[in-house]
């Protein structure tokens, strides 16, 4: 968890490197500051999200009586609608430099949707609610990623994102613990959740705006001053051949990307895991996503993020396999949570870090959120085509198709094999 050691800096280069809370010249320092900051805010917002993540799908299809098409729908809604303002909060946040302001509106808006799951139980509502906390991620996503970008080194992206996909992952684990202990103790169990949820979610803001530092104004003109931010310029990134070939991956790849709700409630019928035990299934992706996140983001720094990330489909796909496997028990859940964390470690934050090299400083937050754009709308579509097949054909039948699509979504990658920048 270091970044490389700077040699031959010069007092402007001292100055800069200061005002973007990169490490100081001359040492092995630690990650930077706002990395660790950052993956702090991460770990708070993700022990909250994932409390309501964790028990949503049995809430939804037990506790409502959804069927898997709706539910499909709301999964739908729940990862894909924040591809419609990204670009927004993209776009905000380099005006100006006001990326930690752009990011602190996302968190506090997600974090303000938590009680009002507790006042809605029809399918609109629901959806409604659920639009807009995945609006506040939306608006969220890119500024802190730019922010975890322009206080990194260049050769060492991947490992900076790592370590905060890693602290960011720790929430997600203990996410699910702790809604499990909430509905085991409470007797309304699922109101008690995102209560609690709520209360976390408002502690996660409270740090953000305390702990995370601003990026100057100084520091955002030093930037590119020849690039000024504008929606028009962000949209002509897609000319440069690096981050539309990234795009065009992530796009292919997420159109076979089956929503982690859907693995679990896989999961669950396969195993006959009971209800009260289903809030423990997503423990195991998170660990694995944990222990693997900054390997993985060291390797892809030294291997190439592309082939990583390539390769984590590959680990996605073949816990596909596994759950159309006549596995029983044994191994089988172990091992297809296993390679769920591991797609995540070598995507997550690799993706962001390969295309951070491809956009310039002043447009950062704005190219980052093209390419998470066209990745969120992809899943958006898979996971509606893919509730909308379980509900036609069955859970095996729709699973089987979406293995077919990841096969030739990976093979397409391989061909157009996009370049690097560093």
């Amino acid at each position: 968890m270091y970044v490389s050691e700077s040699r031959g800096s010069t007092p402007a280069a001292a100055s800069r490197t200061a005002a973007r809370g990169l490490p100081g010249p001359g040492r092995r320092s630690a990650v930077a500051s706002t990395v660790l900051a950052l993956g702090a805010v991460s770990l708070i917002t993700d022990v909250s999200s994932e409390m309501v993540t964790a028990v949503l799908p049995l809430y939804l299809v037990s506790g409502l009586g959804l069927s898997p098409l709706g539910f499909g729908l709301l999964d739908g809604v729940y990862n894909g609608f924040s591809a419609l303002v990204r670009l927004v909060g993209g776009h905000l946040a380099d005006r100006g430099g006001r990326h930690k302001q752009v990011a602190a509106l996302g968190y506090g808006l997600s974090a303000l949707c938590k009680p009002l799951l507790l006042a809605v139980h029809t399918l609109p509502l629901i959806g409604a609610v659920l639009a807009a906390d995945r609006t506040g991620k939306g608006l969220r996503t890119a500024p802190r990623d730019a922010l975890i970008s322009l206080s990194s080194a260049p050769e060492a992206r991947g490992r900076a994102f790592g370590v905060h996909r890693a602290m960011d992952t720790a929430g997600a684990l203990l996410g699910p613990l702790v809604a499990f202990l909430i509905l085991r103790q409470a007797a309304d169990g699922y109101d008690a959740v995102f209560t609690v949820s709520f209360c976390v979610a408002a502690v996660g803001v409270l740090v953000l705006v305390l702990f995370v530092p601003s990026r100057t104004r100084e520091a955002a003109a030093a930037a590119d001053g020849a690039e000024r931010p504008s929606l028009r310029a962000a949209v002509a990134l897609l000319g440069r051949r690096e981050l539309r070939g990234l795009a065009l991956c992530a796009v292919a790849l997420g159109l076979a990307t089956v929503s982690d709700s859907f693995v679990y409630l896989m999961l669950q019928r396969r195993l006959g895991v009971p209800d009260r035990w289903f809030a423990l299934l997503p423990l195991g992706t998170a660990a694995a996503f944990l222990l693997l996140a900054v390997p993985l983001g060291r390797w892809a720094d030294r291997l190439g993020r592309w082939r990583v990330f390539v390769g984590g489909h590959v680990a996605l796909l073949l816990a596909y396999a596994l759950l159309l496997s006549h596995l029983r028990a044994g191994v089988l859940p172990y091992a297809v949570l296993a390679l769920h964390g591991a797609f995540y470690a070598a995507t997550d934050g690799v993706l962001m870090a390969a295309a951070a090299g491809s956009v310039p400083e002043a447009l950062r937050s704005s190219g980052l959120a093209l390419v998470q754009t066209g990745q969120a709308g992809a899943r958006f579509c898979c996971s509606i085509a893919f509730g909308a097949a379980w509900t036609a054909f069955g859970d095996r039948s729709a699973l089987a198709g979406a293995a077919v699509a990841l096969l030739a979504s990976v093979a397409l990658s391989i061909r157009l094999r996009p370049a690097e920048a560093v």
